[in-house]
C-alpha cells in the first residue's frame, strides 16, 4: 500500500481490495463492495476479526456501510461515516431499506415493541444512533419495524445543535472506553466527533486525524490566552472542547471518565505523564 494512504481509512489488504483502488495498491483481487446498514444498537469495529482484538470504533444503529467480505461471521468493511475500515459482526448487519430520517438526541433512550412504556424494551440506543420513523403513537413515535421510542427523545436527522461544548457536557461522567462511541463509554476522539457531527460539522475518527483537518489553527501564547467554547485542544493522542477561556470538557484517560475541569490541570497533568505540551489549538468554522 502506498505510504500516502492511510491504512485506517483505506479498504485495502494483501489479499483484498476495494475496487477502486486498482492501480493505486497491490492486493491478490479487487472486489465491489456491499451497501449494508447496522441493525444492532451499536457494533463494534475490530482490527482483526476475533472478538478479543483492539476496539478502534464502533458503529451506531442506522450507520451505512460498505462490506468487502463475509468471512466465519465477521464483516470487513468500511463506514460510510468517517471511512474507518475493519472487522464487525456480520450478524449486525443487514441490506439497506428506508433511509433514516431521524436522530436520538439523549444520552441513550429505549425502544419498546409497541409504543407502551410498560412493555419490556428490545433494546437502548446511544446518542446518534439513527432511525426511520413511520408515524407518532402520542408521545412515542413509530419506526418501520415496528418499534417504539419516545418522540422527545429523538432529533430530525436535519436539526443541528451548534453548541459543540454543550452535546460534549452532556456527557459528563461516561467512562473511557477506547475505541467506544456511545454512552456506556467512549474516547476522547469519540466525544469530539460526536458533539461536531451533531452540529453539522464534518469530522473524523481519530485525534490526529481532527488536528489536521477540523475548523482552522489558531496561535495561543505561553498563558493560553484568548481561548474561547467551542475551542479543540491537542495533544499527541488526545483531544478536549474548551467551555469558556480556562475549563476543557474531555473524556479522560487519567479520571477513565468524560470530565470538566481547568485546561491549567490537564495541561500540567499531561506534561508530567510525559504527554508533551499542547500541539495545536483549532477553531470550529461557520457552517
Amino acid at each position: 500500500m502506498s505510504d500516502a494512504l492511510d491504512r485506517r481509512i483505506t479498504p485495502a489488504r494483501p489479499d483484498l481490495a476495494a475496487r477502486g483502488l486498482e492501480g493505486r495498491v497491490e492486493a491478490a483481487r479487487f472486489v465491489d463492495g456491499r451497501p449494508m446498514c447496522v441493525v444492532a444498537a451499536s457494533t463494534p469495529l475490530r482490527r482483526e476479526p476475533r472478538p478479543d482484538a483492539p476496539l478502534d470504533t464502533e458503529a451506531l444503529c442506522g450507520e451505512p456501510l460498505t462490506v468487502y467480505e463475509v468471512e466465519e461471521g465477521w464483516a470487513w468493511a468500511q463506514l460510510a461515516g468517517d471511512a474507518y475500515v475493519g472487522y464487525v459482526p456480520a450478524a449486525d448487519l443487514a441490506p439497506p431499506g428506508d433511509p433514516p430520517t431521524h436522530r436520538v438526541a439523549v444520552l441513550r433512550t429505549f425502544m419498546y415493541p409497541g409504543p407502551d412504556m410498560k412493555l419490556p424494551p428490545v433494546t437502548a440506543l446511544s446518542f446518534g444512533a439513527c432511525v426511520t420513523i413511520a408515524r407518532l403513537d402520542g408521545i412515542f413515535a413509530t419506526t418501520r419495524g415496528g418499534g417504539a421510542i419516545i418522540a422527545a427523545h429523538l432529533a430530525p436527522l436535519s436539526a443541528t445543535q451548534p453548541d459543540c461544548a454543550a452535546t460534549a457536557l452532556a456527557f459528563l461522567g461516561v467512562p473511557y472506553l477506547w475505541g467506544g462511541k456511545t454512552s456506556l463509554g467512549l474516547d476522547c476522539s469519540a466525544l469530539m466527533q460526536l458533539s461536531l457531527l451533531t452540529a453539522g460539522i464534518a469530522c473524523p475518527r481519530d485525534s490526529d486525524m481532527q488536528e489536521a483537518s477540523v475548523g482552522a489553527p489558531i496561535a495561543v501564547d505561553a498563558r493560553l490566552t484568548g481561548l474561547q467554547r467551542g475551542d479543540l485542544v491537542f495533544w499527541k493522542g488526545h483531544v478536549g472542547m474548551m467551555l469558556d477561556g480556562e475549563r476543557i470538557v474531555h473524556a479522560s484517560g487519567h479520571h477513565m471518565l468524560v470530565v470538566a475541569e481547568p485546561l491549567a490541570e490537564t495541561v500540567a497533568r499531561l506534561a508530567a505523564k510525559g504527554a508533551g505540551a499542547i500541539t495545536r489549538v483549532r477553531r470550529l468554522t461557520a457552517t
